[in-house]
């Protein structure tokens, strides 16, 4: 039994067509059942709304007097990609600005342009014969540009992997703020209303797919950037006209410790042509499954702690462990429902056609790594695997004594067991002899936030900690927490003169 696009698009254009949401349709399935629902629905209309960083729009300011070509750009002192022609350029939504970092990019002058505001454009030129200006300031507003056209490289994840944290310390990720021992799980994506989750075959959304971008009419414009639809993680290129965009439906963020993103409100007409698009679009959150990563791990293949539904995800309380974790979502369902209804009365009305992809996708794509032609060092390879160390029940005056024999400033507290408890230094032995207490223990005065490495640890990490806290040191422990070496400021300078290719 089947339904041809042509007879769809028909009752379309004569106001009869029959609209349901992917949120409506499991139900109708249920009632009807899949041939009553292929007879009695035409369309399914589907929608999500969330954090898509790898979105962007391009530019064609026009020519100045005299003209000049631009080879750098910035927008609200965000710089953008100048190196297409004289009066062209492309903004990313993550770009940060140059002025206030993080806190305003890419996105916040898309939206800013969207709003009707005026946004500044400042180019800078070598000059040549053709195009002698070398500088200009200007104030534009987005009617008064040729083109302004989003490009997104990479939209509307089919399904989006959770995050949490086993680690002891807040991690700040383009997944939120993720608490330490796993104080929360933060997900993104919206489930049954997702497009490609309504099209996991990649059957019906492909190069030239219409759809809702922003509140504009827009096209697919093929795959996504590291789609990888035979794992259950497409992604898919759009695009549209910004011009007829809406706030509503685009807004800017700005997530601590990561930067800048843009909130785009995508949504996909789905014309219901057979009983395969019918078993399609039934899908509920309860068949949506999903992996919790823990991104305490600071590697690309993240350990996965639990897989899940989208249904569980949403009801705002998960099972870990024995201990009920709060679920907190990146995306907005209620906007995703917005989108999905707001596509759903361009149907009825005649706005927008179905149409079936130019070119589709190819299902078996999955997505890879990157092949790294240089290797990088670990810790292993430049620590000192001599590492003096103290226990908690010795005193301050043998831990002085230590740090003198071992030419250290750091030394690693242990209990019974050689675990790490803790690091106690120079300062701190010399604190407390001044203060006339040589014989106190080392757990009265050492630290017991201690930030370690491993043996097997990217170096590149290992500095990263270095940084982030403040410190000079990191002790090196085994899976077991059993000191075998520190990492010191010092042992990072044998990364340069020329011995190691970053």
């Amino acid at each position: 039994m089947q339904k041809s696009l042509d007879t769809i698009n028909d009752r379309i254009r004569d106001g009869t067509v029959r609209v349901v949401t992917a949120e409506e349709m499991p139900n109708i399935v249920d009632e009807l059942g899949e041939e009553g629902a292929l007879k009695e629905v035409d369309v399914v209309t589907t929608g999500t709304f969330g954090a898509m960083c790898s979105s962007g729009a391009f530019f064609n300011f026009g020519h100045a007097d005299p003209p000049i070509r631009m080879q750098r750009v910035w927008l609200n002192d965000v710089e953008a990609y100048a190196g297409l022609a004289a009066v062209d350029a492309y903004i990313g939504a993550a770009a940060d600005s140059e002025t206030r970092g993080s806190e305003y990019g890419g996105a916040h002058v898309i939206e800013d342009f969207i709003a009707g505001k005026y946004v500044e454009l400042r180019a800078s030129s070598t000059g040549t014969d053709c195009y002698p200006r070398k500088t200009i300031t200007t104030e534009l507003l987005l009617e008064e540009l040729n083109q302004a056209i989003m490009v997104n490289p990479r939209n509307s994840f089919q399904k989006y992997d959770a995050a949490t944290n086993t680690g002891d310390e807040i991690l700040h990720t383009y997944m939120g703020t993720l608490l330490p021992g796993i104080g929360n799980v933060s997900f993104s994506g919206s489930g049954v209303l997702s497009p490609l989750a309504n099209d996991p075959a990649h059957k019906l959304i492909g190069s030239g797919t219409p759809l809702f971008l922003c509140g504009a009419e827009g096209m697919v414009v093929g795959e996504g950037t590291q789609t990888s639809p035979s794992k259950g993680y497409g992604t898919i290129m759009t695009t549209g006209d910004m011009n007829e965009m809406d706030t509503k439906f685009c807004r800017a963020a700005t997530f601590t410790g990561y930067g800048a993103s843009l909130y785009v409100g995508v949504g996909v007409p789905i014309p219901v042509c057979d009983l395969e698009t019918v078993r399609a679009t039934a899908i509920r959150d309860e068949d949506i499954t999903t992996s919790i990563i823990d991104y305490s791990v600071p590697s690309r293949d993240r350990p996965t702690v639990k897989e899940v539904t989208y249904a569980e995800l949403r009801s705002g309380r998960i099972d870990l462990g024995g201990e009920e974790v709060r679920t907190s979502s990146m995306s907005s369902f209620a906007k995703a429902r917005e989108v999905a209804e707001e596509l759903k009365g361009w149907i009825e009305t005649g706005k927008m056609e179905c149409n079936l992809p130019v070119r589709r996708v190819n299902a078996a794509k999955a997505a890879g790594p990157i092949r790294q032609t240089h290797r990088t060092p670990r810790v292993r390879e430049i620590m000192n695997g001599i590492a003096p160390c103290i226990r908690s029940d010795e005193t301050v005056k043998a831990a002085a004594k230590a740090l003198m024999k071992g030419e250290t400033n750091h030394l690693p507290v242990t209990d019974n067991n050689n675990q790490v408890v803790g690091i106690v230094t120079t300062y701190d032995t010399s604190k407390a002899i001044v203060l006339e207490k040589p014989d106190a223990l080392v757990s009265e005065i050492m630290s017991r936030k201690v930030v370690v490495t491993n043996p097997n640890e990217a170096v590149d990490v290992a500095a990263m900690k270095l940084k982030k806290h403040n410190i000079s040191a990191l002790p090196v422990v085994d899976e077991n927490g059993k000191p075998v070496g520190m990492l010191t400021a010092i042992d990072l300078g044998k990364l340069f003169g020329g011995k190691w290719k970053w």
